[in-house]
């Protein structure tokens, strides 16, 4: 039945489907762009990129980017304030696997920050392309 009504309406479920995925584009873009470890290495280094580390500050301690600010995700809203002096500078987020960096960014994009970017994978996959860590 419903493989009839695709060929049936095979324009209609085109469009339904490109419909879908330009919503989708859209929605990741508003959470920021995903960036790998090493595009953050290149926006730190040439653009003063700040790092936004949004695990708890047990995580934190463990290991996190070299000169990231600990903000949990859970504090963002009531400490966006803090903020504010890195308004126009490219902000980097990183959470442990990349998804709460999304929610983050969605917030920060609203509250008119930009440009904004998560790293994909996150701490996880920082670690994974042995990028350096700094533990305190």
């Amino acid at each position: 039945m419903f493989l009839q009504f695709l060929a049936q309406e095979w324009l209609l479920a085109a469009a339904l489907l490109v419909t879908v995925a330009m919503l989708l584009f859209h929605e990741s873009r508003r959470a920021g762009r995903t960036i790998s470890p090493q595009q953050a290495a290149q926006l730190i280094n040439r653009h003063q990129a700040v790092v936004i580390d949004l695990r708890d500050a047990a995580e934190f301690r463990k290991g996190h980017v070299v000169g990231s600010m600990n903000l949990p995700f859970a504090d963002l809203k009531a400490r966006m304030g803090e903020l504010e002096a890195l308004r126009g500078r490219p902000i980097v987020l990183v959470c442990r696997l990349g998804q709460t960096a999304g929610s983050a960014g969605k917030q920060l994009a609203a509250a008119g920050f930009d440009p904004v970017y998560r790293i994909g994978g996150g701490i996880t996959e920082w670690q994974h392309q042995q990028m350096p860590l700094q533990k305190r």
